[in-house]
């Protein structure tokens, strides 16, 4: 079964790009078979509990150096990312027939789909860490082909470039991080590695070399930085927005930006043996929340205001991570999967029936075109923002609780970056959906058809219930009930109506921009910054090193031995000429200059 679940997706891809790409309606179709099977499955693997059993086959093995297996890891871990995977996939998929109907690369579309849903199931699934960097390095790959799928746009092909390239930056630190486990303990076999590392004693080579751990496990994250897109390789995601909508659902939901904090879960054993290292997670985690809420407060654009977002809330399942709150944070993965690819759809269908508007300023009074859109979208709002009793209410506040009692620094960043989501999720809601129409595209809109609302209901109903399971349903393992949980409680409330009523409040009727900040409009100068530091900085070491091939090593050293050889063997040619008249001159005036410098010398030395 668990072979059923990664395999359909990729018979699907191999299916569509090689048979049934002509037949349109067909290929879309059984992209959304293949992620149903998927999704059946992953139920019944869930259901049967498979408590660590792991189906495997030999992949490579090296005997005393190194067995690398393809198999099948089922915990309570991954079973539970199955369901979220392929369930929201699910969704995602039927939403994409509505929305990609029209599109005549719609085949290629759900060929790339289907491969990106088989790369994700195969990290979920991994059992050791080197099948886990494959279907990494794989999800790169998919989400190149996706962003970039309307490549005849230079922004989409730029993009997918850029998305491409920062990821490879993390995933050389996760390499090396990989790399360094297995220098360490001899196996990258999660099973194997658990066994060991909860062993007590560290291997002789990490006893020797205290900071071996603290790199090990910072390499490790690096991997996360990059595919969750934290700071500071966090600009390739808004950017990833170029894509059509539900490739941003499906990346930012339950899929590539949630395999980083996955993947820090599941090697938490490893991370948790260097404090330094869950201090430098935590902060990180920290700065990318706030820094992404402080840019989206100034957005325009419906899908970048919703990327920032995304940014935000990784930020927060990271400092969970940090903060030794694993379950808190897969609580947050699992509700966020909800809300999120429910605002993203809901997003989608407000840009479908807007003919591809996605400027909040050129919308306005949708709630009465788009009734269950906005009533959706409404609710993933405040799904998002920790409106009480909504699913990001409770795993929200599960993160706060364990901030406080861990850092008290970190809890007040938590807070005023809740706040801050209240602000700018209310802010885009009153500009897009209620006030008047602030174009005409509105006034001819009407509602996205069911095969677009239908995901969007279901969404909205998991965005609602989902939080009421509590994190012991999410990870397996009961919270400890601390202190505190009280003054979390009401601080949560109080930030998000004091965020809620400031959105509305400034923005309700507004007819432009109230509140305008330089710098976060301009995302810190972060593009910026980066052209001038590493793209600007790479042009001038080219051109140093251009000027140096050209003229030291071309023209100094090759071209000047090669004029040297030439006029040495010019000179040489001159001498041997073959005239043997030449020949006796030089002959004689050899000896006579012989005989020259032999009387002047024996005139010396008497």
């Amino acid at each position: 079964m668990n072979w059923v679940i990664l395999l359909a997706p990729l018979v699907s891809a191999v299916l569509i790009t090689l048979v049934l790409h002509p037949l349109r309606k067909i290929s879309a179709g059984v992209s959304v078979l293949a992620c149903a099977v998927s999704f059946a499955a992953s139920v019944k693997v869930f259901l049967a509990d498979g408590a660590g059993s792991v189906s495997a086959v030999t992949w490579l093995d090296y005997p005393g150096l190194l067995t690398v297996t393809i198999g099948a890891l089922t915990d309570h871990l991954s079973t539970l990312m199955l369901l979220i995977v392929s369930g929201v996939g699910l969704c995602i998929h039927i939403f994409a027939c509505g929305y990609m109907k029209d599109d005549p690369g719609i085949s290629r579309f759900f060929a790339k789909l289907s491969l990106f849903m088989f790369s994700m199931l195969g990290i979920v699934l991994a059992d050791n860490l080197v099948m886990m960097f494959i279907f990494w390095e794989l999800v790169g790959l998919s989400s190149y082909l996706l962003i970039g799928f309307w490549f005849e746009r230079p922004s989409a092909a730029e993009a997918a470039k850029k998305a491409f390239i920062v990821n490879r930056l993390g995933d050389f630190g996760f390499l090396l991080g990989i790399l360094g486990v297995w220098w360490a303990w001899g196996t990258v076999d999660f099973g194997e590695l658990k066994n060991s590392v909860s062993a007590a004693a560290l291997p002789a080579v990490l006893a020797q070399n205290p900071l071996a751990v603290t790199l090990i496990g910072l390499g490790l994250f690096m991997g996360c930085i990059g595919k969750s897109a934290q700071f500071p390789l966090h600009i390739w995601l808004p950017d990833a927005m170029e894509g059509p909508t539900p490739v941003s659902a499906l990346i930012h939901a339950a899929t590539m930006v949630a395999a980083g904090v996955y993947m820090l879960c599941r090697v938490f054993f490893i991370l948790e043996l260097s404090p330094q290292t869950l201090q430098i997670i935590a902060t990180i985690g920290a700065i990318t929340a706030i820094f992404a809420a402080l840019i989206a407060t100034q957005q325009n654009d419906i899908k970048r205001i919703l990327a920032y977002s995304t940014l935000s809330q990784l930020g927060y399942m990271v400092l969970a991570v940090g903060l030794c709150a694993t379950s808190a944070a897969m609580f947050h993965l699992c509700t966020h999967a909800f809300f999120k690819a429910l605002l993203f759809l809901g997003a989608g269908s407000v840009i479908h029936a807007l003919h591809h508007e996605q400027d909040i300023w050129r919308m306005g009074g949708l709630w009465k075109k788009m009734p269950i859109t906005a009533a959706t979208f409404l609710i993933g709002t405040l799904a998002l923002t920790g409106c009480p009793l909504l699913a990001g209410f409770f795993s929200k506040d599960a993160i706060l609780l364990a901030a406080l009692h861990n850092n008290i620094w970190i809890f007040g960043v938590a807070i005023i970056t809740a706040a801050l989501t209240a602000y700018y999720m209310f802010r885009l809601f009153a500009v897009a959906f209620l006030g008047q129409a602030r174009s005409a595209a509105v006034q001819h809109t009407h509602e996205s058809p069911p095969v677009m609302t239908l995901p969007l209901t279901v969404l909205a109903a998991l965005a609602v219930v989902g939080g009421y399971l509590g994190q012991q349903a999410y990870l397996g393992q009961p919270h400890a009930d601390h202190a505190g949980g009280g003054l979390v409680l009401w601080l949560s409330v109080l930030v998000f109506a004091l965020g809620a009523v400031g959105g509305l409040w400034l923005y309700l009727r507004a007819k432009s921009e109230r509140v305008h900040v330089d710098i976060f409009a301009n995302k810190f100068y972060s593009d910026e910054l980066y052209q001038a530091l590493f793209v600007n900085g790479q042009q001038l070491l080219a051109r140093i090193l251009d000027w140096i091939d050209r003229w030291i090593v071309g023209g100094l050293i090759v071209r000047g031995l090669a004029v040297l050889a030439t006029v040495s063997g010019e000179i040489l040619r001159l001498v041997q000429g073959g005239n043997v008249q030449a020949y006796a001159t030089v002959f004689i005036l050899g000896v006579i200059f012989l005989c020259y410098w032999v009387m002047v010398h024996l005139q010396h030395l008497f």
